[in-house]
Formats: structure tokens, C-alpha cells, sequence
């Protein structure tokens, strides 16, 4: 079969597949299955929200980092969205274009780029955040209360346990 697996034919092939391997299975369900999830996830998003608002998930992530953090140095909100600096210059050019966002030489040191939201960006943001709240909670429709909260510090507990853990394994 060729094409779009279901995630339960995913998990049936890689046990077909590998389960003659001393693997942890567990391990490679549980990755796997967020992967897939953070995908779905994202392209839901992009779809329901971001498209309409003329924005890829880079351009909002970049957007949301420094709508939190207010003014920031480029390093840090590359590191904080998750992007090389390459990938947010372009971005950061292309918010600026559409006046959403303005970069700055540092005071301390012209060498560094510091970028803030304009007016516009803010605006925007306070718009469309609450459309894309609205739709993290239908993602996760069907969840109770506890269910997600569980949810949540799970992932929070692998989020710090790669920050801390040491980078050459």
C-alpha cells in the first residue's frame, strides 16, 4: 500500500517490521505518535487560523515570541521560536515588510539586531490569539480537564529533561 498510512497501520508495520529488534517499543510509539500529533496540530492550525491571516506557523511563532518577551535580540528569538538566524532573518524581513515588525540596531552593541512588534503586530496579535486559543481547544476536544493538564506536564517533563540533559550523547 502507497500513500497515507493511518496511525494505527503505522504502528502495526514498524511491529511487523522491527519486532524482531531489541528496541523499546514503547519509546518509539510514544515519539512517533507526538510527532505525528505536533504535526497534525500544526497543519490544523496553519488551516484554520493562519492561512487566513496571510501567515506561516515561522512567521506566528516569531510573532508570539516576541509579543511575550516584547523587545528581543535576534539570537534569542531564533533560539525561542526554534529557527536558525538565518531562517528568522528572512522571516523578520518579510513581518517588517508587512509592517508587523521592526528590527533595530542594539544601543549597547550595533553589531546585535534587536526586533519588537509594531503597532500592527500587536494588534494583529491580540486579534488572532484568541481564534487560535479557540482552536487549541478543539484539538483537544474530548480530553477532560485533568486529562490535559496531565497532558501538558508530561510534555513540560520531556521539555526540560532535553533542555538539562548534556548535548553530546
Amino acid at each position: 500500500m502507497t500513500g497515507f498510512h493511518t496511525l494505527a497501520e503505522t504502528e502495526s508495520a514498524v511491529t511487523e517490521r522491527l519486532g524482531g529488534l531489541p528496541l523499546d517499543f514503547s519509546a518509539t510509539a510514544a515519539v512517533s505518535n507526538l510527532y505525528r500529533a505536533v504535526n497534525a496540530i500544526r497543519n490544523h492550525l496553519e488551516q484554520s487560523v493562519l492561512r487566513p491571516a496571510n501567515l506561516t506557523w515561522t512567521a506566528f511563532v516569531v510573532l508570539w515570541v516576541v509579543w511575550i518577551w516584547e523587545e528581543m535580540e535576534t539570537r534569542h528569538v531564533a533560539a525561542e521560536a526554534g529557527v536558525s538566524k538565518g531562517t528568522l532573518t528572512g522571516v523578520a524581513k518579510t513581518l517588517e515588510s508587512r509592517g508587523l515588525l521592526e528590527r533595530r540596531s542594539s544601543p549597547e552593541d550595533g553589531r546585535m539586531v534587536l526586533l519588537r512588534l509594531t503597532t500592527g503586530g500587536r494588534r494583529l496579535m491580540t486579534k488572532l490569539f484568541p481564534a487560535f486559543n479557540a482552536e487549541e481547544a478543539f484539538v483537544l476536544e474530548g480530553l477532560s480537564d485533568r486529562q490535559i493538564k496531565n497532558l501538558a506536564a508530561t510534555l513540560r517533563h520531556v521539555v526540560s529533561h532535553l533542555e538539562s540533559a548534556p548535548r553530546s550523547r
